[in-house]
């Protein structure tokens, strides 16, 4: 049975190119165009992941992420959101929204964000024994972490931090969240000297990452098993480790 995705938009051209993309790909569309419309929707039908826009004319987007979480805590959610509203993003992922997709966007990446906040649902069942991408391997039982055929030795601060991302594979996590489930330091100079050591112990090429992704102003991705690696901009650990 294919999956059935809400999309939560007030402009008919976006609903019109998701409606389109999203059901070739094998998806069921709901569509609403306003926040009362969604949560009636959500009432009514069943809805397996929600794309939410963050501008609705009848309420904040946030809003409307906050009243899903309420009545539905485990239902994926991707928001759409601004180029230049960090802000906005790190509230909503903060709120319990499992990625966000910035506007233009292109539907290959879309259709890798769905893919990945689907797939976190189902693991959110039960941890896998072995996480695999790119040449590294993460044994989440017997806690050995290796790159190619090397076994690689983490401290036990770096493998906290690495089983966190890979229990959350493809998703954004924010520099709170990541920093809640590991540390009690708020100092986010911390944070960043632990994502370095990793990239350093982990990455062919730790000044372009492929695996532990830096995301500009909001905080980090592991990369997900079947997601294309993209590019990071110049500027070295230091602008990649922000």
């Amino acid at each position: 049975m294919s999956a059935t995705v809400l999309v939560v938009d007030d402009e008919p051209p976006i609903r019109k190119l998701l409606r389109m993309g999203l059901s070739t790909q094998g998806y069921s569309i709901l569509e609403a165009p306003d926040a009362r419309c969604a949560l009636d929707l959500l009432r009514r039908a069943r809805a397996d992941l929600v794309i939410l826009d963050l501008g609705l004319p009848d309420m904040r987007g946030h809003d409307l992420l906050r009243a899903i979480r309420a009545d539905h805590p485990d239902l994926p959610v991707v928001v759409l959101s601004s180029r230049d509203d960090e802000g906005g993003k790190v509230e909503a992922l903060d709120l319990g929204a499992d990625d966000y997709v910035t506007k233009p966007f292109g539907m290959a990446e879309l259709l890798a964000r769905l893919r990945a906040a689907l797939r976190h649902q189902l693991a959110v069942r039960g941890e896998r024994p072995v996480f695999r991408v790119d040449g590294l391997s993460v044994d989440l039982v017997r806690r050995i972490v290796r790159v190619g055929e090397a076994e690689v030795k983490l401290t036990p601060r770096e493998y906290d931090f690495l089983r966190v991302l890979v229990l959350h594979a493809g998703k954004v996590l924010t520099h709170a969240q990541l920093m809640q489930s590991v540390s009690t330091s708020s100092d986010p100079q911390y944070l960043r000297v632990y994502m370095r050591q990793l990239r350093q112990k982990l990455e062919v090429d730790p000044e372009r990452p492929r695996i532990l992704l830096t995301e500009t102003g909001i905080g980090y991705r592991l990369r997900a098993p079947d997601d294309e690696p993209r590019p990071v901009p110049d500027g070295g650990p230091a602008a990649q480790a922000r």
